[in-house]
């Protein structure tokens, strides 16, 4: 494994850890709040956390073997992340927080397992990044993603903690003390977007 993904699957593994210690923490009330600037509750950033990986864990692995570096939809076709993740959240929504943990737990070991598989030469590889409701479509290279996509916990607690700002805490603050989090809220919660 190369030291630049060791560091990564560290970074990620300990988000994730405090990612679910607040996720288990909160109220059934907590978790239905609408998330301000956001369709969504705040359990479905949940869900969304307990499924993202697979598609993202696919793109690692046909990256690795040689194959185009963004990702399809089963037909062949551009991927509509917005209408993927839309639908993964409603089919989740009569789970428990620990259904949803377990889920991702299963997701996130099939993941790491393709990005320990990446080499110093599929790291200097570049992506291509469909893009959302939000932001275009771009080309990034993949260290540059991996190191900002390893926050993508941290980044959706914060989404979530929109919706509950009784909830922060000094810890929490610590946690979401980040410029790659922080530019990501800047660039996801514009006003007017």
């Amino acid at each position: 494994m190369t030291p630049e993904v060791e560091a990564i699957l560290n970074e990620l593994d300990g988000h994730r850890v405090q990612f679910a210690a607040l996720c288990r923490g909160l109220t059934s009330g907590q978790l239905g709040r609408p998330v301000p600037n956001s369709s969504w509750i705040v359990k479905d950033y949940i869900s969304h956390l307990a499924t993202i990986d697979g598609p993202v864990g696919g793109m690692f692995r046909t990256l690795h073997d040689g194959g185009e570096t963004g990702i399809r939809g089963a037909d062949g076709e551009r991927w509509n992340v917005d209408s993927w993740n839309e639908s993964r959240v409603q089919e989740r929504r009569g789970k428990t927080v620990d259904e949803l943990l377990e889920e991702a737990a299963r997701a996130r070991t099939i993941l790491r397992g393709h990005l320990a598989r990446l080499t110093s030469d599929d790291l200097a590889k570049t992506i291509k990044f469909a893009g959302d409701a939000r932001r275009p479509a771009s080309e990034i290279p993949l260290l540059q993603y991996l190191r900002g996509w390893c926050k993508h916990d941290v980044m959706h607690a914060v989404d979530m903690l929109r919706a509950m700002p009784e909830a922060m805490t000094p810890r929490l603050e610590h946690w979401f003390d980040d410029p790659v989090v922080r530019g990501y809220q800047d660039q996801m919660n514009r006003p007017g977007s």
